[in-house]
């Protein structure tokens, strides 16, 4: 079978039902978010599209009280599992991006959308997958199933709550990463740093601070209020903006300075490819500050990630072969002269990371910097051998379809669904090479290899489930 012939026939369809998922504006939305609806309208809308999808072509469909859900077709005592989700992360800026982030806009062979790579592009393609298998007429000896999340980006509470409910699959994937296939992802720890004292309203120069909405994105905007400085931070500032070549504002309102600092959004799994507005003011307001919890503040924030995204002044460093160097991303941060302060660190450590020994090091660390340090969420890692007769398959698929047989195999500091299932990794779609645009303003994909996305994919469920 011609699966990538297949597939390409099939392009506009491809297009299409992208474009109409990508539409559907999926944030988390705490605002509409109930006990029957947990995620808010967006993310349900999501999941009951493609739900419908599966219904229209005759496959069994389930919703699992609005967490999560599943499209299965197959026969059999074994269970493929395709962990996707339909949720995505904020669009940050508008302004920020060239065309609007739920248009689903083609523009250069890219379909531009906030999820287009993550995930609702990798989810339309293992859609179109399944449909192809379907159409070719493949006699199945396992059940094939798509099991749909609507809480991937802020902590997995869809799958959580489904597999209480729904058996785990016998071996499965989760379209939502990087080819060839990743085999081992870091544990994803959430840290809070608190600072000990507040200030005195009426002395203290810093006011407020704020940066960041998620843990799992660079901040690209940070904000403060000073008062008590003088008027020579305005010229500072200014040199400050241009010797790191960053976009900033300065207006005095009355008695106060309001500061703000434009920085780059990324993944937190890549904190280096971004810039953290955050850590760039701390640094700017570090050297003009001088009352005391204010300086406290901003001395932390600077002096642990200016810099540096592996955590070296708190000992929290640490890598590994299989897995890499362990990142931090301070992803929310925020300052109140009367109610304290705190920072919310994304963790992204090695397979082999001494988490508690690590972790007790660094809490004594902070506390001699003015700070607690308490463990908010913890996922562990995730490794499959790759001798595994199942990772060997999946890694020949994607090399007979592509022809490259030089990319190794890799891991991640992301997190997939992967981790949840019992033998899982994550199979694609990020093809070597191409940017990882995931998190960002003006995210894409390729259209091209959204259909070789879908070839490899078919094929996939074709050899793992397929009758030998």
């Amino acid at each position: 079978m011609d699966w990538l012939q297949a597939a390409k026939d099939r392009q506009d369809e491809l297009i299409q039902e992208l474009q109409e998922l990508v539409q559907i504006d999926s944030v988390l939305d705490e605002e509409t978010a109930t006990a029957e609806v947990p995620f808010g309208d967006g993310p349900l809308q999501a999941l009951e599209w493609l739900l419908a999808k599966g219904q229209k072509e005759g496959l069994s469909t389930k919703n699992i009280d609005n967490y999560a859900g599943h499209i299965e077709m197959g026969v059999g005592e074994d269970l493929l599992g395709i962990l996707c989700h339909v949720d995505v992360v904020p669009i940050g800026d508008e302004a920020d991006w060239t065309y609007p982030p739920f248009s689903g806009t083609v523009a250069d062979g890219k379909v531009y959308a906030r999820g287009a790579i993550d995930d609702k592009g990798p989810t339309i393609a293992a859609w179109m997958a399944m449909k192809l298998v379907k159409d070719a007429g493949i006699p199945l000896e396992k059940r094939v199933r798509m099991i749909i999340g609507t809480d991937e980006e802020t902590g997995f509470r869809c799958v959580d709550h489904y597999f209480k409910k729904e058996e785990m699959p016998t071996i499965g994937f989760a379209p939502d990463a990087d080819f060839p296939l990743i085999n081992a992802e870091k544990g994803i720890a959430e840290l809070v740093f608190s600072q000990h004292q507040t200030g005195d309203a009426a002395k203290e120069q810093l006011l407020l601070f704020n940066a960041g909405k998620r843990p799992n994105m660079v901040p690209d905007f940070a904000k403060a209020v000073l008062q008590h400085v003088s008027a020579s931070v305005e010229q500072n500032f200014r040199t400050f903006l241009s010797k790191n070549q960053l976009e900033g504002s300065l207006l005095l309102e009355g008695s106060r300075y309001i500061i703000t600092i434009k920085g780059k959004a990324a993944h937190a799994m890549e904190p280096e490819k971004g810039v953290n507005a955050a850590v760039y003011l701390a640094k700017f307001l570090q050297q003009l500050l001088t009352t005391e919890a204010s300086k406290q503040f901003v001395d932390f924030i600077a002096d642990v990630f200016y810099q540096d995204h592996y955590g070296h002044q708190l000992d929290l460093q640490f890598e590994d072969v299989m897995s890499g160097p362990t990142t931090l991303n301070p992803g929310v941060v925020s300052y109140d002269v009367q109610r304290g302060s705190s920072l919310i660190i994304s963790m992204r450590y090695a397979v082999t990371y001494p988490f508690d020994e690590k972790i007790t090091a660094a809490q004594r660390l902070a506390a001699e910097k003015g700070f607690s340090l308490d463990i908010q969420d913890d996922s562990k890692p995730h490794y499959v051998s790759e001798d595994d007769p199942f990772i060997q398959t999946l890694a020949a698929i994607y090399r007979r379809q592509t022809g490259d047989t030089t990319t190794p195999l890799l891991s991640t500091g992301g997190g997939t669904y992967a981790r949840v299932m019992k033998k899982g990794v994550a199979f694609g779609m990020l093809f070597p090479g191409e940017p990882d645009v995931a998190h960002r303003a003006d995210e894409f994909v390729v259209v091209e290899n959204l259909v070789k996305a879908a070839a490899i994919y078919a094929e996939a469920i074709a050899e793992l489930a397929g009758k030998k």
